[in-house]
């Protein structure tokens, strides 16, 4: 993976290919294929207003392609290309994101299933990499056609895109837009987002040994009668397949809380209520507030913060708060991060109780299993980083 850079062909896309760099002489155009285009596009922050934000800026490789930037309560959203401006949302992971069918209603389930962003307001990847550019508070572009003007000043995007795309594609700023879309939904797909080398899959394939803990945490997550975690972080219906996403990737309201410290320092009107599904163009039944998409737990140990709006910070929080729904004890009340009792959800009247009302309490060796096992879903390129946790 290229460190994260800004695109050395600079506004004048002055840089020479790297192979005459090295003074060799080749016909082959810098990128050739949709996927080595994308992956440029991915790491340019030239395509932000003040050229100074990429999306590899919110989804750093060397994060779990999460935003890892911020300190504190600003650790929970990403800060905009302007340098001031913070979101309400946590930025998902854009690895395993493929995975995420297109965005629609499954009438098999009766449920809203897939698409992208926490509220899957885009369909597809395609649409999910056209999305920050034009937001004012991400990367800032005030439209398309300036976003295109960017572009046309880097002379390998020009002639990769008109090789790949036909010699006219800058004649229609629309066009060219998504096909800047589409080479950085290619690169989103490619083994480098999904590589399914953790320990959990070298476990599957017999190259790996969990510990006790490890393995009891396994057991009790794909266990309906002991935990309510597969329920919703299961796609495959095995507990042995080697392709398993650990999402439905369904719209449930768990109950989180309104981020009451972040809204504090974001600029968001306090009266302001995230209705998560909601608010997604196509979708206008009341009963879709509060339901945001279950994401994968691939990675999860080390890319918190924790809930469509990083209200918790460490993991062990999270097994403890789908906890409460069924514990009677009252140190379970309690979120250990303040201390205080669990606040109320952003949005109540919708809770997916079936779901979380599943299943018994759990112990604190149980609790901590369930971590452990989590713990063993990161990459490899990753695993490093558990230790920092």
């Amino acid at each position: 993976m290229r460190p994260f850079l800004p695109n050395p062909a600079g506004p004048a896309g002055a840089m020479l290919p790297l192979l005459l760099l090295a003074g060799a002489v080749s016909a082959e155009p810098l990128y050739p294929t949709p996927e080595a285009l994308g992956e440029a596009l991915f790491f340019d922050a030239e395509l932000s207003a003040n050229r100074t934000q990429a999306c590899a800026t919110c989804h750093d490789p060397s994060a779990g392609y999460v935003d890892h930037r911020g300190e504190g309560v600003a650790a929970a959203v990403s800060l905009g290309d302007d340098g001031v401006s913070l979101g309400d949302r946590n930025a998902p992971s854009a690895a395993y994101a493929m995975f995420s069918p297109e965005f629609g209603f499954v009438e098999k389930t009766n449920r809203w299933t897939g698409g992208q962003f926490h509220d899957g307001r885009e369909t597809d990847l395609a649409g999910q990499a056209g999305g920050p550019p034009l937001n004012p508070i991400e990367m800032g572009m005030p439209d398309k056609a300036r976003v295109v003007a960017r572009l046309r000043e880097n002379t390998d995007y020009v002639a990769a895109m008109q090789a790949l795309f036909g010699a006219a594609i800058f004649d229609d700023a629309e066009g060219a837009y998504g096909a800047m879309a589409e080479s950085i939904a290619a690169y989103e797909q490619t083994e480098e987002f999904a590589p399914f080398s953790s320990k959990y899959d070298r476990f599957l394939r017999g190259a790996a040994t969990f510990t006790d803990e490890e393995e009891l945490g396994r057991v009790l997550f794909f266990s309906e009668q002991f935990t309510n975690c597969a329920l919703c972080h299961q796609l495959r219906r095995s507990a042995i397949d080697p392709a398993e996403t650990f999402s439905n990737y369904e719209f449930h309201n768990i109950g989180v809380p309104e981020n009451v410290a972040l809204r504090e320092i974001n600029g968001v009107d306090a009266d302001f209520v995230d209705t998560g599904l909601l608010m997604n163009p196509a979708v206008d039944d009341p009963a879709a507030a509060g339901l945001f998409k279950v994401p994968t737990l691939r990675n999860v140990a080390v890319t918190g913060p924790y809930m469509h709006n990083g209200v918790f910070e460490d993991l062990r929080t999270v097994v403890l708060f789908y906890d409460k729904y069924n514990s009677r004890a009252e140190k379970r009340q309690f979120n250990p991060e303040t201390d205080q009792p669990w606040r109320v959800p952003e949005v109540d009247g919708t809770l997916s109780l079936n779901e979380l009302e599943h299943g018994p309490a759990l112990d604190d060796q149980r609790i901590d299993a369930i971590v452990a096992f989590l713990e063993t879903l990161t990459d490899a390129r990753y695993e490093h980083l558990l230790d920092a946790e």
